[in-house]
This record gives structure tokens, sequence and C-alpha cells, in this order.
């Protein structure tokens, strides 16, 4: 009977299929579907998080000031900066052990917004915010005009502006804040806001982005802060009705040698004529009339009439006698 039984469990075996082996390429498809599902899952997730921050109403827009510079309020880097739109202050980094993260923590302040890409995060859970309820607050740090707004500016019919607090304003008549000593840099810098070709150029910061200039040039800085100081002057969506001109003065400071200081009184006549030649050659001006918006708006042609005074002790024929030389 033994052998009976051994032939009968051979001719299952043989009868029955072994089960087939999965192939390598199933099972690797099989977990990037799954992968995919929890990777979307996980996007999703973050999107879902992204858009219901529970934080958005401690954002104190009152306290939000982005006329000064870019920098850290503890380390003073200018490296990776975010700013606080609780509190309105500058802390660099958003990983832990970074001082945005330590604020976040201590004081329990937990949106910012990175000051170069202009994106919003909420801290410490590190994701970035997505709402539209927060453009407000990046069209003041980073105002953008197009064609059709510049050629509305100078209608009759523009309506005026509101600030946060409730105060009315119109756009460009705006007041500078005198930091010291600063009001003989702040009536020329009013004053060219207001010069039409300087102000159109200015607005639109592509009219200047793409000039080449040699390689370690930072004076060009001069012309950049110029426009960001007029499309904050004009700026229809400010926050106050008054702008302060920090970061232009400082650039004014370090590229006129401290000829031009803000904590000392200088001539405004001066200021202008180095302004405006330091803005021509930054903008690679020469002495072509078109080389540079600032030729274009202020280059002209004089004629000088000279005439002879003769000396009050002369009779009347020495002095025609004079006169006809």
């Amino acid at each position: 009977m033994a052998p009976a039984k051994e032939n009968d469990s051979q001719t299952d075996q043989k009868g029955v299929p072994p089960n087939k082996k999965p192939k390598l390429e199933d099972v690797l498809d099989e977990d990037s579907g799954n992968s995919g599902q929890v990777a979307v899952k996980r996007k999703q997730t973050v999107t879902d998080r992204s858009k219901q921050c529970p934080y958005l109403d401690t954002i104190n827009r009152h306290l939000l000031d982005f006329d000064f510079e870019k920098l850290c309020s503890v380390s003073l880097t200018r490296i990776n900066v975010y700013a606080c739109l609780v509190c309105g202050k500058y802390f660099q980094g958003r990983g832990t052990n970074t001082h945005a993260y330590t604020h976040s923590v201590a004081e329990s302040h937990h949106v910012f917004l990175n000051l170069s890409t202009l994106k919003f995060y909420c801290l410490p859970d590190n994701y970035e915010i997505i709402d539209s309820s927060l453009d407000d607050i990046k069209y003041v740090l980073d105002p953008v005009f197009t064609l059709r707004d510049i050629r509305s500016l100078d209608r009759e019919d523009v309506k005026q502006s509101r600030t946060v607090d409730g105060t009315f304003y119109h756009p460009g008549v705006v007041g500078l804040n005198n930091i010291k000593a600063n009001d003989y840099c702040n009536v020329i810098l009013q004053a060219l806001s207001h010069v039409k070709p300087i102000r159109d150029f200015f607005l639109m910061e592509k009219n200047y982005a793409n000039i080449k200039r040699p390689p370690g040039d930072t004076a060009f800085t001069l012309v950049q802060r110029f426009g960001e100081l007029l499309r904050k002057l004009w700026n229809p969506r400010n926050f106050k009705a008054h702008v302060s001109p920090h970061e232009m003065l400082q650039a004014v400071v370090l590229w006129s040698n401290k000829q031009f200081q803000i904590t000392k009184q200088g001539d405004p006549i001066e200021f202008l004529s180095w302004f405006l030649h330091s803005l021509h050659k930054q903008l690679r001006g020469n002495k072509q009339p078109d080389s540079s918006v600032v030729n274009r708006s202020f280059l002209g042609e004089m004629k000088i009439y000279t005439r002879k005074l003769p000396p009050t002790e002369l009779d009347d024929v020495q002095k025609q006698l004079l006169l006809a030389t």
C-alpha cells in the first residue's frame, strides 16, 4: 500500500500546476503604483493644509514695513531672510534652530514671508501657505505696473487710495520720511518722481533689468533702488500714506563715497547733478541724446546772448563808440 500512496502523491503533484512566481516587473509596477498613490495623497494633504492655515488671522498689516534693508534682526545677514507677518521683524531661515524658527516657537508667531521668493510659510510646521488673501502683502513688497497702469496715472478721474488705517491718499503724492537730515535728498527724489519720462521708465523694471554691466559692478544697485522707490511712491495699494527712502539713501551714501549723507545737510542742486550723472552712467549712457532716459528727459540746448555794459563814467559819445566795437 505504501508504493501506491507514493504514486498517488506524485500524480497529484503532476496534475496540479505549481504556483507561478511573480515576475520582477510586476512587483516593481505594483510598488510604484502604491508609492504613486501615497505621493498623491501626501501632496493633497500638504495642499489642503496650505490652503487652510489656521493662523492667517494673526497677521498684523499695521506693523508691516518693507521699506527698510532686508537683513536679519539677529544675525544681520541678507541671505534667506523672512519677514514675520505678526510683528513685522526680519529673521533668517526657516529650518530647525534658525532665527525665524526660534522666533516662531518662542513668540507663537507662525506666518512668515520669504523676502526673495515672495512665498508664505507657516512655522514651525514648515509648510507653504497658498491663499489669495495674502496677495496684497506681496504687492506692497514688490509693486508691479503694466503699461495700462502707467497710462492711467495721469487721468484726472483717478480715485483716491486708502491705507490700512483708513487714510486716503493720491498715488505719487506720498510723503518721504525724514530719517535725520535727508530732506535735501527727499525734495529731489520727489521732484524726479513726477518727471513723466523718468517715472514711466523706472515704474517698469524690465526697462533696465537686462542692461549689460561689467562683472562685479554693484553700483547698478543705485538704479534698482531708485526704481523700487518710485514704484512704492506710485503704489495704489500701500498700507500707509508715507514711504521711507532708507534703502535708497543707503545706496546714495555708499556710491557717493559719503559725499551725501543722511546725518548732515547737503546741497540739493549738487545732489541732483550727481544723482542724474550716476543714473546716466549706470544706464550705460554716453554723449548721444538718446543714449539713456536721463539724456532724453533733460538734455537740451541753450542760447547765450552777451552784451557789453559801458562804464557809467563815460559820456554818451564814448558809450556809442564802445557799443559799436
